[in-house]
This record gives C-alpha cells, structure tokens and sequence, in this order.
C-alpha cells in the first residue's frame, strides 16, 4: 500500500506527570484517549500554569489490529478485548465528572473494513464516542507533543512517531525563526501545517508522509521469515522503500543544526536498553539524546539475543518482543538515511497532543504560545 501523502510537498515548558496534590475542580479537567493499532492510553489532566497536572491515567496493550493485515478486518477478539479497555476508560472519566474530552481513534480505525462499525458498537457499549482521526492530524499532534524537546539550535527538525499501524514522519524548517522561539513555533503548528500568515515566526513545514507500516502491520508483512536477522533486515529495507516518495528523503544533512525526535515505544525502550535501566523510569528516558551509534549498538544486541533472550529481558518482556524488532528495523531504516548524534527520546505522543491542543483553544493555559 502506498503512503499517503499531503496535498501538497524559550522552549514550552514539560507537562508536569505527576499526580495533582488535591482532588480538583471536575470542571477544570480534560481528557485525551488513543486507541491505536496495539495499545489504548489515555490521560485525564488539569490545567497548571502553561502546563498539566495528569490526573489519572490508563494504558493496556488490546492489540486491535491483531490479523488486520491478513483480513482486512478488526477480529472478534481483538475488538473484545479493546471494548473491555474502553469500559475502565469510561469509569475513569465518569468518576472524575470529567465533560471536555476528545477521544481518538487511528490507523487500525481508519483501515478496517469494519472500522465504522466498530466505533459504533463502541458507542452503544461504553458511551464513549470515538473519532478517526486523519493522518495529517495525527501527524501534527506528535509533533506539538514533542514541541518541548526541541533545541533552540535547530535548524532541521525531523519528528517521527512510529505507531502501531502506521508511522508519521514531518520534516520542518526552522532556519528562519529566531532561536529562542523555535520550541514556540512549533507548538503553533496545532492549527495545520500550511497555515496563514501570522505575526510570529513560524515553522516550515517541508514535507510530511503517513507510511501504513508499523510495529504491528511491519511485522505481519514478514511474519512467514523464520530466520530472525534476515526479517529484521527485510523490515528494515521494505520501510526505507515506502520513503522514497518523502521529499527531503536524498538531501544530505550536517549533523550540526539538525535534530530527529522520535516518538513511540520503539525509541523509549531503546532508551532504556542504551541506559541499562532495570525498571523503566521516565524521567531518565524522556527527554534523552542519543547517537546513531548508540542506538545501533542496542540494535544489535537485540539481535544477538535472538527472540528468547529479548523475552527474558525486562525492558521488553515476552509481549513486545516481535515488536520490538519491527521497531528497530523502522528506526534503523530512518538512521541510514539521516544519521544523527541527535536523536531526542520522547516519551509523549497523541495524548499529550490532545490535551495542549484542547487546553489552549480554550484558552486556559497560562503564556501559551498560541
């Protein structure tokens, strides 16, 4: 399947994760859920200051798109499963009176034939009403999740989100926005990437792609390869291939003034593996720089370790072992065309997103950059 593809070719602070100090206001709460292709997250927060203060939080492997790429369609089981998610969802936001929410739906939604149908059996059991979003959308609220990680030294900025059914890549500009305000720039892009004139600097964006490959769809592409290494190399070079068509995808980069972010799992755990973190710890990954070589040293210890050994191993354990490498195998593709002494783990994504988008078109975050 083709990528789908656009039409056309002082830092924000870091939410504050932790759980408020005093039962808030119901009405000053938000809420943000993801149902993707493997996972269901969602965040129940407070506005605090030009940040947020997270509430409550959910997060469940349901595996959604499990057969997906084989049938077409959301199985019984998988949908049973996510139902069940959604139903603690539901408890959450009726026990915290919360009223203003947006609730997301992505790739596995958008292509399961029997994605719609779904959403509305979803409906009638949970009373959560969920939207698909539009890769472009889900595009732009990585990357002002991801707006805080940003240097003020960037010119290039790459932030990749690589999901479960699908992976957003967006090439931005931002050689023409003063340094101190490029974090700035960037959180304004929540109103699309091709906006209007406006009186502030703004973000270039150059090129954005949506490739339908994910940890999840990539790996069900080669499922029939026994052979470990041989996989993970298929993977790799069937992902740089759905690249082509990505406009900065042949331009050489100096390693100085660029900057790839990397959003997803794959890059957290990664982060990990390179930290030797026997538990994982957000405050040590998120945030992180990492060198092409260091994550390629992680790489291939994963393979070295084979399937078993990446079972056993803590910081990815027997669920995500196969993902893990279908992760790797995208992030490998993406250091082969760019490599970089600057990759920034984040460890935030469409939730985030979310949340500063609804706060701050409501107007209740305080020096927003909007």
């Amino acid at each position: 399947m083709a990528p789908k593809r656009p039409g056309g070719a002082g830092a924000f602070p870091k939410p504050v994760e932790s759980l408020a100090p005093e039962k808030p206001d119901p009405g000053e709460l938000y809420a943000a859920l993801d149902l993707g292709t493997n996972s269901c997250r969602m965040l129940i927060a407070q506005p605090k200051g030009s940040q947020f203060h997270v509430v409550d939080s959910f997060s469940k492997s349901v595996q959604l798109g499990h057969g997906l790429e084989r049938t077409g369609r959301l199985s019984r089981a998988s949908m049973g499963r996510t139902v069940a998610a959604l139903r603690v969802c539901q408890q959450k936001i009726r026990r915290h009176g919360v009223s203003r929410m947006r609730l997301v739906s992505t790739e596995a939604c958008r292509r399961a034939q029997n994605g719609r149908a779904f959403l509305k059996h979803v409906e009638r059991e949970t009373g959560l009403a969920l939207e698909v979003i539009q890769p472009e959308e889900e595009a732009r609220l990585a990357v002002i999740s991801c707006a805080p990680l940003v240097s003020t030294k960037t010119e290039q900025l790459l932030v990749v989100d690589i999901g479960g059914g699908s992976t957003e890549l967006v090439w931005i500009d931002l050689s023409s926005v003063p340094h101190r305000d490029r974090p700035r720039a960037i959180m304004r892009l929540h109103a699309g990437f091709h906006t209007a004139d406006s009186p502030f600097p703004t973000a270039k964006v150059v090129d954005w792609i949506s490739v339908p490959l994910g940890v999840a769809t990539l790996r069900d592409q080669f499922s029939d390869v026994e052979d470990d290494a041989a996989r993970y190399a298929l993977m790799s070079w069937f992902f740089e291939e759905n690249l082509a068509e990505f406009a900065p995808y042949k331009d050489e980069q100096t390693r100085d003034g660029f900057q790839i972010v990397g959003t997803s799992g794959t890059v957290t755990t990664v982060a990990a593996s390179h930290l030797g973190l026997k538990r994982y710890d957000r405050t040590k990954v998120d945030g992180l720089r990492m060198t092409s070589d260091q994550i390629e040293a992680v790489i291939r210890k994963y393979l070295e370790m084979g399937p078993a050994g990446r079972r056993r191993d803590p910081r990815i354990g027997q669920d995500r072992q196969a993902l893990i490498m279908s992760g790797a195998a995208i992030l490998q593709a993406l250091l082969r065309c760019w490599p970089t002494d600057r990759l920034s783990v984040a460890d935030r994504g469409l939730r985030e997103g979310l949340l500063y988008a609804q706060m701050s078109a409501d107007g209740v975050l305080e020096d927003g950059p909007f």
